[in-house]
């Protein structure tokens, strides 16, 4: 069965119910090693990819935009995420001596004029802040958002690893909704479910982006107490489910939380996305959701 689509909570634009992410593409990861991913992502479904500036060294944008030159009719099929604000030396911006973050309207503006050129296209579909920046100055993020998306340059915003009260703040100064806030969550890092983002995610529609959705591979090799409990369960619920895999069922498990969240698969390899869009249509039960969430915290509810 197909991979389902799932709307922003502002517009027209539709996500994937699962993405796809950059940000640990091997160095050596080619043009056309890229050209032959994008096609295996739209063989199965997932149209929504998320990138960032920094990612590779500066060069994952540039990369991307290089694939997409080779076949232009697939920029129209894809959602293309990135994210600005973490910061550090390259020659795109001399003055950086060390790595920091920098959310300033400036550094937004051309960071976003970077990876349009990059992308090699008119727009970005949604562009986030990287990570909370201390020295944030909510009114010049909104001034720059503003301004990109005035220009047709952006068409949505969102967020990356805040907090609600962050959100909040920056939310208070914007004409229009956030739309997405990209943290991580996976059965192996559960702390979303208690820090309020996932509420906030469902106060506001803004859609949760889990990235590490399985673990950061610790799901199929990580030998701690919590793996070994978290990957016997899962295997356990896999039986149950007649699912092909635990990264099926580790999918589902976070498929399953109301608030919509749309795991970011960070793979380089086509092989490994074989069998992840059964994910979305394995049947979890509230039981089983909380036997994997037992495991992972290694103790009942109270």
């Amino acid at each position: 069965m197909p991979i389902s689509r799932i709307r922003l909570p502002e517009g027209e634009l539709t996500f994937s119910r699962l993405a796809w992410g950059m940000g640990s593409l091997p160095m050596t990861t080619t043009v056309q090693d890229m050209d032959t991913m994008l096609g295996a992502l739209l063989d199965i479904g997932i149209t929504t990819v998320d990138n960032a500036e920094n990612y590779g060294g500066y060069t994952r944008e540039e990369l991307l935009g290089k694939a997409l030159a080779l076949a232009p009719g697939r920029r129209s099929k894809l959602q293309l995420v990135t994210k600005c604000g973490c910061v550090g030396e390259t020659p795109l911006y001399p003055t950086y001596r060390m790595y920091h973050y920098d959310t300033s309207r400036e550094h937004i503006l051309a960071a976003a004029e970077n990876s349009l050129r990059c992308f090699g296209t008119d727009r970005i579909d949604v562009l986030l802040l990287h990570r909370p920046d201390p020295l944030m100055n909510a009114d010049e993020v909104a001034e720059a958002f503003v301004r990109l998306r005035d220009a047709g340059k952006v068409l949505h915003f969102g967020v990356s690893n805040f907090l609600p009260s962050q959100i909040s703040l920056l939310a208070s100064r914007l004409p229009f909704p956030l739309v997405a806030n990209e943290f991580q969550f996976s059965v192996m890092h559960p702390d979303p479910l208690q820090d309020g983002s996932l509420e906030e995610c469902q106060r506001s529609g803004c859609l949760p982006l889990a990235w590490g959705p399985l673990g950061r591979g610790a799901l199929y090799t990580g030998t701690d107490e919590r793996a070994v409990r978290v990957r016997s369960e899962l295997e356990t619920v896999a039986g149950e489910l007649g699912a092909g895999s635990i990264g099926q069922v580790a999918l589902a498990w976070l498929l399953r939380h109301p608030a919509r969240v749309v795991p970011i698969l960070g793979t380089g390899f086509p092989s490994e996305l074989h069998g992840m869009e059964a994910s979305e249509h394995l049947k979890m039960d509230r039981q089983q959701w909380y036997r994997i969430l037992n495991a992972s915290l290694g103790y009942g509810l109270p």
